[in-house]
């Protein structure tokens, strides 16, 4: 009864498709949640993601180096044509954190279910710049962390990674300035025991800024623990 006088005084609509939710009904209507443009990488070790990142990874390293295959994992697909763009969206310039946990814990339950995940016990956010932070007021990427460490029973570390200077942001940069965009960006202050680290961004497009943070973190934490990436959405060229 409290949520149905609320949805009359307070109408909420539906995150993509911007119809009236119904009491049952959250974030998304009925019919947008049931085509939610699932990409199902978490279920594949080898998937066009993770792909992308370890051929980036490869070209970057260091001759003779040895490197595990970095697996990688996204909720839903990013299509700037696609309304279901509206999802990351919110949570990064919407300041709609309620809806990226929500999301976020989706895709931990998704991840938390496959065994190449389950030894996850460090989830590090990948890092704003403190002057970015304090102008939104939050880090999309770690609102998105916090839940997957979460479903993984994995420990959450803010205070490992951080990003020396800001950047310009990468949205209208080609894949190639997007790598030197970030170059030297990120710094690791502290080393901590662990297995297999998580490394969280909020949209995978070409994959520069995880690259950098996977460089960075193998560069201080060496060859032993495993590192991973997942985020809320990759995009897609269809």
């Amino acid at each position: 009864m409290l949520r149905e006088m609320l949805d009359v005084m307070m109408p909420r609509e539906c995150l993509v498709c911007g119809q009236r939710l119904g009491v049952s009904e959250n974030p998304l209507c009925i019919w947008c949640a049931e085509d939610l443009p699932l990409t199902y990488y978490w279920e594949r070790v080898h998937n066009p993601m993770a792909d992308e990142l370890n051929a980036l990874l490869e070209r970057r390293r260091s001759c003779g180096e040895r490197m595990d295959y970095a697996y990688a994992a996204a909720l839903l697909f990013y299509h700037h044509a696609n309304p279901y763009k509206r999802i990351p969206q919110a949570l990064k310039y919407g300041r709609n954190l309620s809806a990226g946990r929500y999301f976020a814990a989706e895709l931990g339950r998704y991840m938390a279910s496959q065994p190449h995940f389950a030894s996850v016990d460090l989830v590090i956010p990948v890092p704003l710049h403190f002057s970015r932070l304090w102008q939104r007021g939050y880090n999309q990427a770690q609102v998105i962390a916090a839940q997957l460490a979460g479903e993984l029973e994995a420990s959450l570390r803010t205070d490992v990674l951080v990003r020396l200077r800001k950047t310009r942001t990468q949205t209208r940069l080609d894949a190639d300035a997007r790598l030197k965009n970030v170059s030297g960006v990120f710094h690791v202050r502290k080393t901590v025991p662990c297995n297999h680290v998580l490394l969280v961004d909020d949209t995978f497009t070409t994959g520069a800024t995880l690259a950098a943070c996977y460089e960075t973190v193998r560069d201080a934490f060496g060859p032993g623990p495993r590192i991973s990436v997942a985020t809320l959405s990759a995009v897609s060229s269809q």
